[in-house]
Protein backbone atom coordinates (compact mmCIF):
# COMPACT_ATOMS: atom_id res chain seq x y z
CA UNK A 1 0.00 0.00 0.00
CA UNK A 2 1.85 3.35 -1.47
CA UNK A 3 0.51 7.08 -0.53
CA UNK A 4 0.45 8.76 -3.60
CA UNK A 5 2.75 11.86 -3.84
CA UNK A 6 4.85 10.53 -0.66
CA UNK A 7 8.48 9.59 -0.62
CA UNK A 8 9.30 5.98 -0.91
CA UNK A 9 11.34 6.09 1.96
CA UNK A 10 8.90 7.75 4.48
CA UNK A 11 6.00 5.06 2.83
CA UNK A 12 8.67 2.37 3.21
CA UNK A 13 9.57 2.71 6.52
CA UNK A 14 6.19 3.48 8.32
CA UNK A 15 4.67 0.02 6.55
CA UNK A 16 8.24 -1.70 7.73
CA UNK A 17 7.16 -0.10 11.56
CA UNK A 18 3.46 -1.70 10.79
CA UNK A 19 4.25 -5.05 9.50
CA UNK A 20 7.51 -5.85 12.25
CA UNK A 21 6.58 -3.68 14.94
CA UNK A 22 10.27 -2.51 14.58
CA UNK A 23 13.01 -0.17 12.99
CA UNK A 24 16.49 -0.01 13.09
CA UNK A 25 17.66 3.15 15.48
CA UNK A 26 18.89 5.32 12.35
CA UNK A 27 15.66 4.79 10.56
CA UNK A 28 13.11 5.94 13.84
CA UNK A 29 15.81 9.07 13.87
CA UNK A 30 14.76 9.66 9.97
CA UNK A 31 11.62 9.17 10.16
CA UNK A 32 10.46 11.41 13.08
CA UNK A 33 12.64 13.99 11.47
CA UNK A 34 11.70 14.03 8.11
CA UNK A 35 7.74 12.65 8.38
CA UNK A 36 5.63 14.85 6.56
CA UNK A 37 2.20 15.63 7.72
CA UNK A 38 0.17 13.27 5.14
CA UNK A 39 2.20 10.53 6.14
CA UNK A 40 1.79 11.12 9.57
CA UNK A 41 -2.15 10.58 9.02
CA UNK A 42 -1.06 7.32 7.22
CA UNK A 43 0.76 6.54 10.42
CA UNK A 44 -1.89 7.48 13.01
CA UNK A 45 -4.30 5.34 10.74
CA UNK A 46 -1.74 1.97 10.81
CA UNK A 47 -0.98 2.28 14.63
CA UNK A 48 -5.02 3.12 15.46
CA UNK A 49 -5.54 -0.21 12.94
CA UNK A 50 -3.17 -1.96 15.37
CA UNK A 51 -4.62 -1.15 18.81
CA UNK A 52 -8.04 -1.85 16.91
CA UNK A 53 -6.35 -5.59 15.73
CA UNK A 54 -5.63 -6.05 19.39
CA UNK A 55 -7.81 -4.43 21.63
CA UNK A 56 -11.07 -3.90 18.98
CA UNK A 57 -12.32 -0.18 19.48
CA UNK A 58 -12.39 -0.47 23.14
CA UNK A 59 -11.18 2.21 25.34
CA UNK A 60 -11.28 0.93 29.17
CA UNK A 61 -11.38 3.03 32.46
CA UNK A 62 -9.48 3.40 35.63
CA UNK A 63 -10.55 5.71 38.32
CA UNK A 64 -7.39 7.46 39.76
CA UNK A 65 -7.12 8.20 43.31
CA UNK A 66 -4.14 10.67 44.27
CA UNK A 67 -4.24 9.85 47.70
CA UNK A 68 -1.20 11.83 49.16
CA UNK A 69 0.88 14.90 47.23
CA UNK A 70 3.48 14.36 49.84
CA UNK A 71 7.27 13.58 48.55
CA UNK A 72 10.66 13.24 49.51
CA UNK A 73 11.73 13.61 45.48
CA UNK A 74 13.37 16.62 44.15
CA UNK A 75 11.84 16.48 40.91
CA UNK A 76 13.06 19.90 38.96
CA UNK A 77 9.40 20.14 37.09
CA UNK A 78 7.04 18.82 39.29
CA UNK A 79 4.80 20.54 40.86
CA UNK A 80 4.42 18.48 44.58
CA UNK A 81 8.67 18.02 45.08
CA UNK A 82 9.90 18.08 47.87
CA UNK A 83 10.94 22.02 47.97
CA UNK A 84 7.94 23.59 46.67
CA UNK A 85 6.74 25.17 50.12
CA UNK A 86 3.34 26.77 48.07
CA UNK A 87 2.17 23.14 47.80
CA UNK A 88 -1.26 22.98 50.21
CA UNK A 89 0.28 18.67 51.70
CA UNK A 90 -2.80 16.50 52.03
CA UNK A 91 -3.09 12.46 52.86
CA UNK A 92 -6.25 10.56 52.32
CA UNK A 93 -6.83 8.13 55.29
CA UNK A 94 -6.97 4.61 54.68
CA UNK A 95 -11.09 5.18 55.54
CA UNK A 96 -11.28 7.34 53.05
CA UNK A 97 -9.57 5.44 50.10
CA UNK A 98 -11.54 2.41 50.51
CA UNK A 99 -14.84 5.02 50.54
CA UNK A 100 -13.87 6.32 47.44
CA UNK A 101 -13.20 3.09 45.97
CA UNK A 102 -16.32 1.73 47.28
CA UNK A 103 -17.99 4.90 44.98
CA UNK A 104 -15.83 4.04 41.83
CA UNK A 105 -17.12 0.49 42.27
CA UNK A 106 -20.59 1.94 42.44
CA UNK A 107 -19.90 3.64 39.50
CA UNK A 108 -18.42 0.07 37.54
CA UNK A 109 -14.89 0.67 37.73
CA UNK A 110 -12.64 -2.54 38.45
CA UNK A 111 -9.68 -1.13 38.64
CA UNK A 112 -8.22 1.22 40.90
CA UNK A 113 -5.30 3.39 40.55
CA UNK A 114 -3.50 4.35 43.59
CA UNK A 115 -1.34 7.40 42.75
CA UNK A 116 0.60 9.37 44.91
CA UNK A 117 4.25 11.09 45.88
CA UNK A 118 7.53 9.24 47.38
CA UNK A 119 5.78 9.90 50.69
CA UNK A 120 7.53 8.22 53.76
CA UNK A 121 4.76 7.83 56.12
CA UNK A 122 3.07 4.99 53.59
CA UNK A 123 5.52 2.29 54.49
CA UNK A 124 5.36 -0.91 53.59
CA UNK A 125 2.61 -2.19 56.33
CA UNK A 126 0.74 0.65 55.44
CA UNK A 127 0.51 -0.05 51.71
CA UNK A 128 -0.03 -3.87 52.60
CA UNK A 129 -2.77 -3.07 54.73
CA UNK A 130 -4.82 -0.49 51.95
CA UNK A 131 -3.93 -3.13 49.17
CA UNK A 132 -4.85 -6.07 51.35
CA UNK A 133 -8.42 -4.26 52.59
CA UNK A 134 -9.60 -2.78 49.06
CA UNK A 135 -9.24 -6.41 47.08
CA UNK A 136 -11.13 -7.93 49.95
CA UNK A 137 -13.73 -5.90 49.75
CA UNK A 138 -13.20 -5.95 45.57
CA UNK A 139 -11.98 -9.44 44.88
CA UNK A 140 -12.58 -9.06 41.58
CA UNK A 141 -11.06 -5.90 40.94
CA UNK A 142 -7.03 -4.92 39.46
CA UNK A 143 -5.38 -2.36 41.81
CA UNK A 144 -2.24 -0.38 40.12
CA UNK A 145 -0.16 1.49 41.97
CA UNK A 146 2.38 4.57 41.54
CA UNK A 147 4.33 5.63 44.40
CA UNK A 148 7.70 5.67 42.71
CA UNK A 149 10.68 4.11 43.49
CA UNK A 150 10.99 1.59 46.29
CA UNK A 151 12.95 -1.43 47.03
CA UNK A 152 12.53 -4.87 45.71
CA UNK A 153 11.09 -6.07 49.17
CA UNK A 154 8.52 -3.25 48.90
CA UNK A 155 7.33 -4.16 45.50
CA UNK A 156 7.30 -7.81 46.88
CA UNK A 157 5.38 -7.32 49.79
CA UNK A 158 2.49 -4.90 48.14
CA UNK A 159 2.38 -7.57 45.09
CA UNK A 160 1.45 -10.26 47.73
CA UNK A 161 -1.21 -7.91 49.24
CA UNK A 162 -3.05 -7.76 45.74
CA UNK A 163 -1.49 -5.18 43.53
CA UNK A 164 -1.75 -6.19 40.65
CA UNK A 165 0.01 -3.20 38.35
CA UNK A 166 2.49 -0.85 38.96
CA UNK A 167 2.97 2.68 36.77
CA UNK A 168 6.64 4.25 37.16
CA UNK A 169 7.55 6.55 34.46
CA UNK A 170 11.53 6.01 33.88
CA UNK A 171 10.80 9.65 32.67
CA UNK A 172 14.43 9.75 29.99
CA UNK A 173 17.03 7.90 29.37
CA UNK A 174 19.20 11.01 28.72
CA UNK A 175 21.46 10.30 31.89
CA UNK A 176 22.52 13.82 31.63
CA UNK A 177 19.16 14.99 31.83
CA UNK A 178 17.83 12.94 34.30
CA UNK A 179 20.36 13.84 36.91
CA UNK A 180 19.96 17.59 35.88
CA UNK A 181 16.20 16.87 36.77
CA UNK A 182 16.39 14.65 39.72
CA UNK A 183 19.86 16.18 41.49
CA UNK A 184 19.97 13.46 44.08
CA UNK A 185 18.71 10.82 42.27
CA UNK A 186 20.07 8.55 39.06
CA UNK A 187 18.35 7.13 36.06
CA UNK A 188 20.29 3.71 36.79
CA UNK A 189 18.27 3.36 40.11
CA UNK A 190 14.65 4.05 38.32
CA UNK A 191 15.73 1.29 35.49
CA UNK A 192 16.46 -0.91 38.57
CA UNK A 193 13.41 -0.83 39.89
CA UNK A 194 11.53 -1.05 36.55
CA UNK A 195 13.16 -4.53 35.95
CA UNK A 196 12.34 -5.55 39.77
CA UNK A 197 8.49 -4.59 38.98
CA UNK A 198 9.01 -7.11 36.03
CA UNK A 199 10.44 -9.65 37.56
CA UNK A 200 8.00 -9.59 40.38
CA UNK A 201 5.50 -10.22 37.55
CA UNK A 202 3.95 -6.69 38.00
CA UNK A 203 2.06 -5.54 34.70
CA UNK A 204 4.31 -2.51 34.57
CA UNK A 205 4.29 0.57 33.24
CA UNK A 206 6.87 2.90 31.95
CA UNK A 207 7.04 6.13 30.36
CA UNK A 208 8.47 9.30 28.75
CA UNK A 209 8.10 13.02 28.77
CA UNK A 210 7.62 14.90 25.45
CA UNK A 211 9.25 18.23 25.26
CA UNK A 212 11.79 18.02 28.26
CA UNK A 213 14.37 20.97 27.86
CA UNK A 214 16.97 20.77 24.87
CA UNK A 215 15.49 17.17 23.86
CA UNK A 216 16.71 15.90 20.87
CA UNK A 217 15.57 13.26 18.21
CA UNK A 218 18.33 10.58 19.36
CA UNK A 219 16.76 11.01 23.05
CA UNK A 220 12.96 10.05 21.95
CA UNK A 221 15.14 7.32 19.98
CA UNK A 222 16.72 6.07 22.78
CA UNK A 223 13.36 6.31 24.93
CA UNK A 224 11.39 4.11 22.37
CA UNK A 225 14.28 1.55 22.38
CA UNK A 226 14.51 1.12 25.88
CA UNK A 227 10.36 0.68 26.21
CA UNK A 228 10.90 -1.55 23.38
CA UNK A 229 13.47 -3.84 25.26
CA UNK A 230 11.71 -3.40 28.59
CA UNK A 231 8.27 -4.15 27.39
CA UNK A 232 6.04 -2.99 29.51
CA UNK A 233 2.19 -3.70 29.81
CA UNK A 234 1.44 0.15 30.07
CA UNK A 235 3.22 3.31 28.67
CA UNK A 236 2.27 6.60 29.80
CA UNK A 237 3.23 9.46 28.09
CA UNK A 238 2.67 12.90 27.84
CA UNK A 239 3.69 16.46 27.05
CA UNK A 240 5.79 18.22 29.79
CA UNK A 241 3.98 21.34 31.05
CA UNK A 242 5.46 23.72 32.90
CA UNK A 243 4.71 24.89 36.86
CA UNK A 244 4.91 27.72 38.16
CA UNK A 245 6.52 27.22 41.30
CA UNK A 246 9.38 25.05 40.12
CA UNK A 247 12.64 25.76 37.90
CA UNK A 248 11.43 25.16 35.01
CA UNK A 249 8.62 27.13 35.21
CA UNK A 250 9.66 29.38 31.95
CA UNK A 251 10.34 26.74 30.01
CA UNK A 252 8.06 26.11 26.62
CA UNK A 253 5.53 23.13 27.32
CA UNK A 254 5.91 19.84 25.21
CA UNK A 255 3.07 19.91 21.93
CA UNK A 256 0.69 18.15 20.45
CA UNK A 257 2.20 17.34 17.18
CA UNK A 258 5.42 15.44 18.79
CA UNK A 259 3.33 14.19 21.57
CA UNK A 260 0.87 12.34 18.84
CA UNK A 261 3.77 10.92 17.01
CA UNK A 262 5.46 9.50 19.72
CA UNK A 263 2.47 7.93 20.78
CA UNK A 264 1.52 6.26 17.20
CA UNK A 265 5.64 4.93 17.16
CA UNK A 266 5.47 3.25 21.12
CA UNK A 267 1.36 1.69 20.01
CA UNK A 268 3.19 0.11 16.61
CA UNK A 269 6.63 -0.97 18.55
CA UNK A 270 4.44 -2.49 21.25
CA UNK A 271 1.09 -3.37 19.73
CA UNK A 272 -0.25 -4.96 22.57
CA UNK A 273 0.66 -2.34 25.15
CA UNK A 274 -2.12 -0.56 26.82
CA UNK A 275 -1.68 3.24 26.18
CA UNK A 276 -3.37 6.09 28.34
CA UNK A 277 -4.42 8.90 26.57
CA UNK A 278 -3.43 11.32 29.17
CA UNK A 279 -4.78 13.96 31.28
CA UNK A 280 -1.63 16.29 29.72
CA UNK A 281 -2.77 16.02 26.32
CA UNK A 282 -5.87 16.98 27.02
CA UNK A 283 -4.74 20.31 29.06
CA UNK A 284 -2.58 21.68 26.39
CA UNK A 285 -4.98 20.69 23.11
CA UNK A 286 -8.93 20.34 24.23
CA UNK A 287 -9.25 18.16 21.48
CA UNK A 288 -6.19 15.89 22.99
CA UNK A 289 -8.26 13.03 24.54
CA UNK A 290 -9.71 12.19 20.67
CA UNK A 291 -6.53 12.51 18.70
CA UNK A 292 -4.72 10.23 21.05
CA UNK A 293 -7.56 7.60 21.32
CA UNK A 294 -7.47 8.01 17.14
CA UNK A 295 -3.56 7.10 17.06
CA UNK A 296 -3.61 4.43 19.10
CA UNK A 297 -4.76 4.96 22.66
CA UNK A 298 -6.87 3.22 25.11
CA UNK A 299 -6.81 3.49 28.21
CA UNK A 300 -7.98 6.84 30.84
CA UNK A 301 -7.85 7.33 33.99
CA UNK A 302 -11.15 9.27 35.53
CA UNK A 303 -10.31 10.96 38.65
CA UNK A 304 -12.02 9.93 41.54
CA UNK A 305 -9.95 11.87 44.38
CA UNK A 306 -12.14 13.46 46.14
CA UNK A 307 -12.51 17.59 45.62
CA UNK A 308 -11.09 19.18 48.41
CA UNK A 309 -7.97 17.19 47.45
CA UNK A 310 -7.55 16.82 44.14
CA UNK A 311 -7.23 20.28 43.01
CA UNK A 312 -4.05 20.16 45.38
CA UNK A 313 -2.12 17.14 43.20
CA UNK A 314 -1.26 19.73 41.08
CA UNK A 315 1.96 18.44 39.19
CA UNK A 316 1.80 21.28 36.10
CA UNK A 317 -0.12 24.12 36.14
CA UNK A 318 -3.81 23.89 33.87
CA UNK A 319 -4.19 20.57 35.22
CA UNK A 320 -7.76 20.09 34.48
CA UNK A 321 -9.69 18.35 37.22
CA UNK A 322 -13.41 18.20 36.42
CA UNK A 323 -15.75 17.45 33.66
CA UNK A 324 -14.34 14.74 31.62
CA UNK A 325 -11.78 14.14 33.87
CA UNK A 326 -13.64 13.19 36.79
CA UNK A 327 -15.24 9.85 37.13
CA UNK A 328 -18.27 11.25 38.28
CA UNK A 329 -18.89 12.37 35.32
CA UNK A 330 -18.77 8.92 34.02
CA UNK A 331 -22.27 9.00 31.67
CA UNK A 332 -20.70 12.40 29.80
CA UNK A 333 -17.24 10.39 29.36
CA UNK A 334 -19.27 7.50 27.86
CA UNK A 335 -20.85 9.77 25.41
CA UNK A 336 -17.84 11.45 24.79
CA UNK A 337 -16.15 8.54 23.79
CA UNK A 338 -19.24 6.60 21.81
CA UNK A 339 -19.31 10.01 19.77
CA UNK A 340 -16.15 9.26 18.80
CA UNK A 341 -16.50 5.83 17.63
CA UNK A 342 -14.99 4.08 20.83
CA UNK A 343 -16.75 1.67 23.33
CA UNK A 344 -16.53 2.62 26.85
CA UNK A 345 -14.98 -0.74 28.82
CA UNK A 346 -15.22 -0.63 32.80
CA UNK A 347 -13.07 -4.03 33.17
CA UNK A 348 -10.30 -4.79 34.37
CA UNK A 349 -8.86 -4.28 31.14
CA UNK A 350 -5.37 -6.49 31.67
CA UNK A 351 -2.61 -6.15 29.23
CA UNK A 352 -2.25 -8.84 26.25
CA UNK A 353 1.31 -8.10 26.11
CA UNK A 354 1.92 -11.58 28.04
CA UNK A 355 -0.40 -13.60 25.62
Amino acid sequence: MILKNKSFKENYLIEKLFLKNDLDDDELIWLIDNISEEAKKYLFSLSRKTADSVYSNRVYLRALIEFTNYCKRECMYCGINHYNKNVKRYRISKEEILLTCSKASDLGFKTFVLQGGEDPYFKDEIMVDIISSIKKSNPNCAITISVGERSFESYKLMKMAGADRYLLRHETMNKDLYKLLHKFSNLESRIECLKNLKKLKFQTGAGFMVGLLNYKTCDYVRDLRFLKTLKPEMVGVGPFISHKDTFLRNFKNGDISTTLLMLSLIRLLLPKVLLPATTAVSTIDPNGRKRALDVGCNVIMPNVTPCIQRKEYNLYDNKKITGAESAFEIEKIKKELESYGYICDMSRGDSKMTI
